[in-house]
This record gives structure tokens, C-alpha cells and sequence, in this order.
């Protein structure tokens, strides 16, 4: 639920602010707050990452195709940066959302020394804490 909390924060203010423009007589001005509050809402949310799986089925999945995962979670301005850097590849990697997961939070863990620390992407049973978005799209299988 934590990873909701912000985005319907954003969504229920831009709610009633463009509520109160709409029934000052101004339509235009409720559409721009719409948009100004829905577009941050939706982006740091989970809705803006692949579908989540758990950390023992993208293990599973990672050993039989040799894709990597990347632990993230809502919220998270890196994690953000780099599902928009990876565009449509990053289709071709496994995520876990740590959040909803708490092998995949240990995993984090246990690769960042103790933190939290995501974006963590583990490639080849490596793991690489925050790593260049560049760098993870020439490693991703075509």
C-alpha cells in the first residue's frame, strides 16, 4: 500500500484544487492542474514499471534466460530515471518490486551491504547497485 501513498496523495490534491478552478469558472485552468498533479502521480507510481514479479521467480526466470533483474521500488526518482532511460527494453529485464517483496528487499540488502539501495540490478548472479542506465541497456538481450 506504501507504494500507493504518494501518487493518490497527488491525485486526490490535483482533485480537489482543479474542483475548486472548475467551480470558480475556470475549465482550463482545472485541466492544467489535472495534468500537473496526475502526470507526477502516474510517473511515481507503480503503474510506470513492467509488471512486478517475485524475487525467487526472477531468479528462476533470470537462470533459464539470462536477463537480468532490477530490484526497484515506487518512489524512487533512480529507479524512475532508469526505467525511462531503458525505454521500451526495459521489457527485457525481470523486476522486483521490493516493497511488495521481502526476499527481493534481503536480496537488495545483501548485495548493497545492509541499505535499501535501488535501483540494484543483478546480471549473471552480479549484482550492481544504481548502475549507469546506458550501460544496462547494452547488456540487456535484444
Amino acid at each position: 500500500m506504501r507504494a500507493w501513498t504518494l501518487p493518490l496523495m497527488l491525485a486526490g490534491s490535483g482533485l480537489a484544487l482543479a474542483a475548486l478552478r472548475l467551480a470558480g469558472g475556470s475549465p482550463a485552468g482545472a485541466a492544467v492542474i489535472l495534468l500537473a498533479f496526475g502526470a507526477p502521480a502516474v510517473l511515481l507510481s507503480p503503474l510506470a514499471f513492467p509488471a512486478s514479479v517475485t524475487d525467487a521467480e526472477a531468479r528462476r526466470r533470470s537462470a533459464a534466460d539470462g536477463r537480468p533483474i532490477v530490484y526497484w521500488r515506487a518512489g524512487c526518482r533512480f529507479c524512475l530515471r532508469l526505467r525511462f532511460r531503458l525505454g521500451r527494453a526495459a521489457r527485457r529485464a525481470h523486476w522486483v518490486d521490493i516493497w511488495r517483496d521481502p526476499e527481493g528487499a534481503a536480496s537488495v540488502r545483501a548485495a548493497a551491504g545492509g541499505d535499501e539501495t535501488v535501483p540494484t540490478v543483478v546480471l549473471a548472479g552480479v549484482p550492481h547497485v544504481n548502475p549507469d542506465p546506458a550501460w544496462l541497456r547494452g547488456q540487456l538481450p535484444r
